[in-house]
Parts: structure tokens; C-alpha cells; sequence
């Protein structure tokens, strides 16, 4: 078995419609699912992805407007890097310096804030991936976010982490660094995947405990290709000691939830049947969709919702 890269990184938000206009007008993303959260039908969960939000393109959020702002620290999942070509970020600056985003050069890597405090970066990269350009983007195909790049993970014990993502896993080693002030950085990968494939992992130098809240990621997900794969590695986890959910029938793809030694939760989810299960891709994001067994509530559920941009 092996993984296939990202899959998605679902975030919080406390302010939908200004979340939906960043995204797409900004930074040129497709709202490719205007959905509720599952598990909490009072809140949105939106999807912003490629054309046809394939697996690997997904950035997602959940609109918790009472949520507490995020504090940085331990355990935590940050910044999100986005995918785009490797001769655009420069283009990139460029652009968010027209809508007046604060945006600077990091190793290579272009590093921003959404207008809440979320933690991104662009990176530049020239390999293939699972990427169809949204005609109706403001930004040009050429330049378009292709997807996830890599995530970064605040451990509150690196060492199980590291072994996790190394011996159940299937990441390799790829690189060490030491960062200004002390902080260390363990970055590893999978090879030859067409999505996002990349999580470091970070050593403080001086620790101090996170606070999970709106402008910060509530987990992270990772692709296995059908449901047989997903039961094999919902055993793999728990021979690892670990206490992954059931199965979990999202409708657009099923999932299987875990928290890593660390703290941080992540997620193995289907790459399928996506998000034309039950609207056709030119619809995409239009219409708040439900699973089929929400559909009976739809009038509670739009009542307690805020109208979005469309």
C-alpha cells in the first residue's frame, strides 16, 4: 500500500463571506463545494480546489464565527504550502501586493497571511500534478494554485511523529535544517506522487502550547486510492498502537480519522467519488449541496446559515 500524497487541510474560519472572497477573488481558487459541516450542520464547510476539485487540490475550511482566535505553538499543523508553476512567483507578489497582502520571500518559498491570521505559502514547482484550470479564475491558467504542496507539523513528541510518518507511513528522509532562532526543521516526502507530497516536521526551540481556533488548521488528509486501501491502512494504524475512527461515509469520499502521537489529527480519505457525485461540474459551488441523508433537513439547515458571495 502507499499513499498518494494530500488529499486535503481543513482550517477554521470565523468569517465565511470574507474566507469566500479571499480564495477566490485573491487567490483565484474554485469554490467547488458549498457544504455543511457534517458533524455540525449550523456551520459551512467550504471547499476551494481546481476545476473539478481534484484529490490533492482541496484547501477546506470549517465557519466557526465563536471559535477563538488560533495561537501557534504545540501540537499544530502550519503554515499550509499551495502549489503553483515554478516561474510564478514572481507574478505572485506582484498580485498580492495589488491587493494589499503582506507577502515575503522565505527559502524560496512565498510566505502570506489569509486576512484571519491563517499561515501560507507559495511554492514553485515544475512536476506533474492533478490539476484542471478554472476557466472563470481571475488568475490566468498559467499562474493558477495547482493544489497542495507540503504542511508543516508542531509536534508534542517529534520523535513518535517522525516514526509514524517514516514506519507506518511511507515517508522517506529528504532534508534537515536549522531556521533563525534556533529552530530546527525534519522535511520528508514521498516520491513520484501527482499531488502534494511533502510534511516537515518542527523542533522548537522553546515550546510553548498551541490553542486551536479560527485562522488555524484542524487537520490534515491523506490520500488512499478506494475503500479496500482504506481498510488496510485503518489496520495498518492500529497495529501502530494508534485508535483510528471507523469508516466514515462523507458522500464525496469516505474517511478514516486518527490523532497521530503528536496531537495533530489526521485523516485517510477515498479519492472518490468527488465532488460531481451530485452536481454536474459546471454547477460546482453554486448551490449549498447536501449528502443525501441531510436533504430532508434543508430548510433548518439554510435558515441557520450566513448567504455567501457567489
Amino acid at each position: 500500500m502507499e499513499l498518494g500524497g494530500l488529499h486535503h487541510v481543513t482550517a477554521i474560519t470565523g468569517r465565511a463571506p470574507a474566507n469566500v472572497d479571499f480564495y477566490t477573488r485573491v487567490l483565484g481558487m474554485r469554490l467547488v463545494k458549498k457544504t455543511v459541516n457534517q458533524d455540525d450542520v449550523s456551520a459551512y464547510h467550504l471547499f476551494y480546489a481546481d476545476r473539478t476539485g481534484n484529490p490533492g487540490t482541496d484547501l477546506t475550511f470549517f465557519d466557526w464565527p465563536f471559535a477563538v482566535p488560533n495561537q501557534p505553538g504545540v501540537p499544530e499543523i502550519a503554515p499550509i504550502t499551495l502549489r503553483v508553476p515554478e516561474d510564478s512567483l514572481e507574478w505572485w507578489t506582484a498580485r498580492l501586493a495589488e491587493h494589499q497582502v503582506a507577502a515575503e520571500r522565505v527559502d524560496g518559498r512565498l510566505a502570506l497571511t489569509d486576512p484571519e491570521g491563517q499561515r501560507l505559502e507559495l511554492a514553485g514547482h515544475a512536476g506533474a500534478t492533478r490539476f484542471e484550470a478554472w476557466p472563470e479564475s481571475p488568475v490566468p491558467a498559467e499562474h493558477q494554485v495547482r493544489g497542495l504542496h507540503a504542511v508543516r507539523l508542531a509536534s508534542a513528541n517529534p520523535q513518535a511523529t517522525a516514526d509514524l510518518l517514516r514506519l507506518v507511513m511511507g515517508f522517506e528522509p529528504v532534508a534537515e535544517t536549522e531556521l533563525e532562532g534556533g529552530d530546527r526543521l525534519y522535511t520528508f516526502g514521498l516520491e513520484g506522487r501527482d499531488s502534494g507530497s511533502e510534511v516537515s516536521l518542527l523542533l522548537p526551540r522553546e515550546p510553548k502550547r498551541s490553542q486551536q481556533g479560527r485562522g488555524g488548521v484542524h487537520h490534515v488528509a491523506f490520500r488512499v486510492g478506494d475503500e479496500a486501501q482504506q481498510k488496510g491502512w485503518r489496520e495498518r494504524v492500529a497495529e501502530a498502537g494508534l485508535q483510528p475512527t471507523p469508516v466514515i461515509d462523507r458522500f464525496y469520499f469516505k474517511s478514516v480519522y486518527f490523532r497521530e502521537p503528536g496531537g495533530n489529527l489526521f485523516e485517510l480519505a477515498t479519492d472518490g467519488p468527488g465532488f460531481t457525485a451530485d452536481e454536474p461540474a459546471a454547477e460546482l459551488g453554486h448551490h449549498l449541496a447536501l449528502p443525501p441523508f441531510l436533504e430532508p433537513r434543508r430548510q433548518e439547515i439554510e435558515a441557520g446559515l450566513t448567504p455567501l458571495p457567489t
